[in-house]
């Protein structure tokens, strides 16, 4: 078994200018990486576990970033950026996310969550600030988070009022900010109104380098198990006060905003967490191939072979499912937060369980911090924040809950509903006619209107006959029935803070379904490619996660599966619906 790359990485050429497509981007930072094996690599697997021994960010790999001008995938096109859809963003970053996470976190999500909030409310002058700021290399950073609130945003402390002479004076604190003490741009969530209410916060878009130095403190780095190099940061105000036109979009409408943003950062951010499963699958698969057991190799045992599969099926389901919701934005944009919330609730964890799993298979190599396959114990560590960073699973299904008993009226139980267009389903077609995404399209409910698990009946009724997946199409359309009947009996108290169990498990179902649906369309549309393997396979996985059963993966899914990813590595290519070459 092999593993083909280029042998160094490529001299970082001087910032790129013009117009760079996600593919072309793709490509270039695979050559720009390098291989990811070579000890005398810069930015290889040794230089990336050295960097997180001393919990730093990899300087090398941040200046190799600024040299291909990542910023300008956080920027709309039409701003002098290279973004126009989730799709290409998630394919851009999941290139980074597979060398290290640190670096995809660190160097650019941030920045992008911090920018979607003023591409989607900032005037033109904010709007175009920022777009200067980030592609002349500067970052951003989101200071939303305060300890005491956790994901309570809404209940944020941190107050932006006026002082005696009109202006707006920022008091208070944020914690656990990622590069908050590097970022040239702020993104503030602040209480602008004293009175309860939804309409009391907005959010401020600052010049870290204008505000006065007495105002401002900042406090302690905070330490992490897993991200050790992502510099998170605290800031305390004092009285600070801020320019006047400072506001995004209009007072008191910062969690209007920050709703409306996370429905492109919660799709985003899981997608880009995908590339770090690829590696954690990468270097098990190569562990297991290394590794002597019972006068043969670990991957010999048809256990390791049922277990990398799966891994390998849990992979390409959160990229069906990720991609779907991605494209949705351009095509159903008004209910992308449904379909954002979903993936945020369902995505991480998926993942994580996929590298703990992997981890079983390594033994007590998962946890060394030296040898060949020390990368794995920080792959191990850092996929843990995916779950709980931005957003955690249960503050998306409180997002979900409020929409089902709606959801059952105008969708499920109607007599007509619209399903997805065709396109939805097409990993990397053009999408003629709605592209660049619209952040202003997005909604805050999605009225009652679900299209996805709608393609879901549609999709089975056009299926033929021998459909190979027409028994878990059914299987999935009779769990919708089932969920439409339980949901339908909801009360409103089972759908805000105080919700029981059962109504979470309620809006945890429907996540399933939605994923059934997007990875039934996919091969229904040919997402899959011509044989059904693939989506029996990331089908039964769903399943497993959401408890309907707990058997592994049947050999003949199995085996066939195991003997794709074994070409893939030895090919030199990911483990998701791309196949791209990779050197990770």
């Amino acid at each position: 078994m092999t593993s083909t790359a280029p042998a160094t990485p490529a001299q970082p050429p001087a910032q790129p200018s013009g117009h760079l497509t996600p593919d072309a981007a793709i490509e270039r930072l695979e050559v720009l990486f390098g291989a990811a094996e070579d000890p005398a690599n810069p930015v290889g697997r040794t230089a990336v576990v050295a960097a997180d021994e001393r919990a730093t960010m990899l300087a090398a790999g941040e200046d190799l970033l600024t040299a291909h001008g990542l910023n300008a995938h956080f920027v709309p096109e039409e701003l002098g950026g290279r973004f126009t859809g989730l799709e290409g963003l998630i394919g851009v970053m999941r290139a980074v996310y597979r060398r290290d996470p640190c670096l995809g976190l660190g160097y650019g999500a941030g920045s992008f969550m911090a920018g979607v909030n003023v591409w989607t409310a900032g005037s033109a002058p904010q709007r175009a600030w920022l777009a200067e700021r980030l592609l002349s290399g500067t970052r951003a950073a989101c200071v939303y988070h305060e300890l005491a609130h956790g994901n309570d945003f809404a209940r944020a402390a941190l107050t932006a009022l006026p002082g005696p002479d009109g202006r707006l004076r920022l008091s208070g604190r944020k914690e656990v900010v990622a590069n908050l003490r590097r970022a040239g741009a702020l993104v503030v969530f602040a209480r602008t109104d004293p009175a309860p209410g939804s309409r009391s916060h907005s959010q401020l878009l600052l010049d870290a380098d204008a505000l006065p130095a007495g105002a401002v403190r900042h406090l302690e780095r905070f330490g992490t198990a897993g991200m050790r190099g992502v510099p998170l940061g605290g800031v305390e105000f004092t009285g600070c006060p801020v320019p006047p036109d400072s506001v995004v979009g209009r007072p008191g409408q910062g969690v209007e905003t920050a709703l409306r943003s996370f429905q492109a950062t919660r799709i985003a951010l899981p997608g880009m967490t995908i590339g770090l499963l690829d590696t954690a699958l990468r270097t098990a698969l190569r562990a297991a191939h290394g590794r002597s057991l019972y006068g043969g190799t670990a991957a010999d045992l048809p256990l390791s072979r049922s277990l990398l599969a799966e891994a390998f099926a849990d992979l390409l389901l959160a990229d069906v499912f990720t991609t779907v919701a991605a494209r949705a934005t351009h095509t159903a944009p008004a209910q992308a937060g449904v379909y954002a919330s979903a993936v945020k609730a369902f995505v991480p964890a998926v993942l994580m369980r996929a590298v703990y799993r992997l981890s079983e298979l390594l033994g007590s190599q998962f946890y060394l911090r030296g040898g060949e396959h020390a990368l794995f114990q920080k792959l191990l560590r850092d996929v843990q924040p995916s779950a709980f960073g931005h957003a955690s699973r249960v503050s998306c299904l409180s997002a979900l809950l409020p929409q089902l008993p709606l959801t059952v009226r105008r969708t499920w139980r109607a007599e007509r509903a619209d399903g997805l267009s065709e396109e939805t389903f097409r990993p990397r077609h053009a999408l003629p006619g709605r592209t660049p995404l619209r952040f202003e399209r997005l909604a805050l409910t999605a009225g009652g209107r679900d299209p996805l698990s709608q393609s879901l009946v549609d999709g089975l009724a056009a299926a033929p006959p021998d459909d190979p997946l027409s028994d878990p199409a059914r299987a999935w359309h009779a769990e919708l029935d089932a969920l439409a009947t339980a949901a339908s009996g909801l009360r409103p108290a089972d759908t805000g803070p105080a919700a029981t169990p059962y109504a979470f498990g309620l809006a945890g179902r429907w996540t399933g379904v939605l994923a059934a649906s997007a990875c039934l369309n996919t091969w229904w549309h040919g997402g899959f490619g011509a044989e059904p393997v693939a989506a029996l396979a990331a089908l039964h996985r769903l399943g497993a996660h959401l408890d309907r059963h707990r058997d592994p993966l049947p050999p003949a899914l199995a085996e066939p599966l195991h003997a794709e990813l074994l070409r893939r590595f030895d090919a030199g290519l990911t483990f998701d619906l791309d196949r791209r070459p990779t050197g990770a």
